[in-house]
């Protein structure tokens, strides 16, 4: 078994390569830099299928993921206990995408197999990782639909189906809406090419998401020096309490 499990690892690039279709990627920016007044981003991803044979009959289909860094997360559920809404129960998902987006040329169902999805690790569902809960939990993965659902209502986490344009089997573009309250970090981009569901030929890249300026300036002492960004925002709740109290003390007093 071990003996055709590795000769199937070998043949499955060649297999790929064997289409002669290879990936040529573009993007709109491969940096988005987040300010005081950021107010989210739309990231244009663009590009070519390269070919050294003529083109296929059979219909291509194009998958693009943008991921945001991974971490744990602690979903939490709410119970009535005597009137009032509580914390119950807890769930830690192992690692969860800050941002997630997919995007496809047609219906998901058409685009790619569930065997592919389990390899590859590309719906939105087999992005969260959950290895483990509580025993006495038993609907453990309803945690993470509600993670899912919570997520998708902010615009975190985005199924595109049909967002991408093909033209002439050749041509792709489509456009990813980036929410404002972004995490820093690498953005993992990963592009697909499919027939018949299966995996033919991907590429990966990266977008790097930054704050700059005074957010990054913040950012950075609220890491590296907490006492000292303490003091500076005692500081300035103490000036902005004087200040707005010294306006209040002029406006009556005329």
């Amino acid at each position: 078994m071990r003996i055709l499990a590795l000769l199937f690892a070998l043949l499955t690039p060649l297999a790929a390569l064997a289409t002669g279709e290879e990936v040529v990627l573009g993007l709109s920016s491969d940096r988005v830099s987040i300010t005081t007044s950021f107010d989210g981003s739309e990231i244009l991803i663009f590009g070519a299928v390269k070919r050294e044979t003529p083109i296929p009959e059979d219909p291509l289909e194009i998958i693009i993921t943008v991921a945001g860094p991974s971490h744990p997360v602690t979903v939490r559920r709410k119970a009535n206990r005597f009137g009032i809404w509580v914390n119950a129960e807890a769930v830690e998902v192992d690692a969860a995408p800050s941002f997630y987006a997919v995007a496809t040329t047609s219906a998901w169902k058409d685009v790619l197999t569930d065997t592919e999805d389990l390899r590859h690790k590309i719906s939105i569902g087999r992005a969260i990782r959950s290895v483990g809960a509580p025993m006495e939990i038993r609907d453990a993965p309803h945690f993470t639909e509600a993670l899912i659902r919570i997520r998708r209502n902010a615009d975190l986490y985005q199924m595109l189906e049909g967002k991408v344009a093909l033209d002439e089997q050749t041509l792709f573009r489509t456009a990813i809406e980036m929410p404002a309250d972004l995490t820093e970090g690498a953005y993992a981009t990963r592009i697909f090419l499919t027939r018949h569901g299966k995996i033919i030929n991907q590429y990966e890249t990266t977008i790097d998401v930054r704050k700059v300026g005074l957010e990054r300036l913040l950012f950075v002492m609220s890491r590296q020096q907490p006492v000292l960004y303490g003091l500076m925002s005692l500081a300035i709740a103490i000036i902005a309490g004087w200040g707005a109290s010294a306006i209040f003390t002029m406006l009556r007093n005329r």
